[in-house]
């Protein structure tokens, strides 16, 4: 009987789907490289702005994390990224989000305190404030609807938010409406995608307060789907806890690609200069079967970073290859 059960579940695992080819991009205009960034797309502009670095020691060394609010533009594949702007404030670790009708920035943080803001990125428009102050929320747009799902509201909280909200670019004036919460737990740095409608919600970690009063995570592996006509319905859990993959997920033919992910195997390894890095795996959830399966390895392993679409690619424009170390590299996807 067990060795069935393994036989069906290397069938899931070794499913078919569609491959990504992957190849560099030129890399940001800072050796260190940045993690909590924002990415987005203006008028065909890939653009990269904010995110953190440490920028003398380790953070295990005492070191100190820097914030930062340049905005880089590249414009073409060959070409060379630019500055093009500021944010209005040091930021990172919120949501950013490429629409039609521009890219916004959603909520983030500094060292000190989380952000209610909500703007299109270089143009004079805001957007309603969150309802609370979020940073490391997860979130995506769908027939022009914004979500958003928990985060944390302060840096030193020790418990993530259970919140699920929407605004609805559509309507003007429209302010952010509170949808009903997952049932599962609540949850930081999850990963979501949209699908005809449907908006999915996968892994991420639940918080509590540890015996020195500080954070802990517990990993999650499950899935979820939400409609607004019947609400949240349990997925398929996934083969494996995929923390602060890059978001929003990828979609190609109703499959949602989940690339990477901190799986937590390794969140204790020492020495910690020796980190390996975070797996490198693709996980592949199809709408249609309701299943999971996998399409290969990615060359690099990027968290707490962004999906965009540019040029009929995917990219993934830096992130945190290792506990401390963010990497300067960008990368691009496209079907094999």
């Amino acid at each position: 009987m067990l060795r069935l059960l393994l036989s069906l579940m290397s069938l899931l695992l070794t499913a078919s789907a569609a491959d990504l080819q992957w190849s560099p991009l030129p890399a940001l205009p800072d050796e260190r490289g940045f993690a909590g960034a924002f990415a987005g797309v203006v008028d065909g502009t890939l653009m990269v702005a904010g995110g953190t670095h440490f920028i003398d020691k380790m953070p295990w060394e005492g070191g100190t994390k820097c914030w930062y609010d340049t905005i880089f533009g590249l414009s073409k594949t060959d070409g060379a990224w630019r500055v093009v702007g500021k944010l209005p404030k040091p930021n990172g670790y919120g949501v950013s989000i490429t629409t039609p009708a521009g890219w916004m920035i959603l909520g983030g943080g500094d060292a000190t305190e989380h952000f209610r803001e909500v703007f299109w990125v270089l143009k004079a428009a805001q957007l309603p404030p969150l309802p609370k102050p979020c940073a490391f929320m997860c979130g995506c747009e769908s027939d022009g609807v914004i979500y958003l799902c928990g985060g944390i509201e302060a840096p030193t909280a020790t418990t993530a938010m259970s919140t699920f909200w929407s605004l609805d670019l559509k309507q003007p004036g429209a302010a952010w409406q509170e949808r009903p919460p997952c049932p599962g737990k609540p949850r930081i740095l999850a990963c979501m995608a949209a699908v005809d409608g449907v908006v999915h919600l996968f892994s991420g970690a639940a918080l509590h307060a540890g015996k020195d009063g500080k954070p802990e995570r517990e990993w999650l592996n499950d899935a979820w789907a939400y409609e607004s006509a019947s609400g949240w319905k349990k997925l398929p859990n996934m083969p494996r806890v995929a923390v602060a993959a890059p978001n929003p997920a990828p979609v190609i033919d109703s499959k949602i690609y989940i690339l990477g992910g901190d799986d937590g195997a390794n969140v204790n390894f020492e020495p910690k200069e020796k980190h390996p890095g975070f797996p490198r795996s693709i996980l592949v959830f199809d709408v249609k079967s309701q299943t999971w399966s996998h399409s290969g390895e990615m060359p690099f392993s990027l968290v707490t970073t962004n999906t965009v679409s540019w040029q009929d690619h995917i990219v993934i424009p830096g992130g945190e290859a290792r506990p401390g170390v963010r990497s300067p590299n960008v990368w691009r996807g496209t079907i094999k």
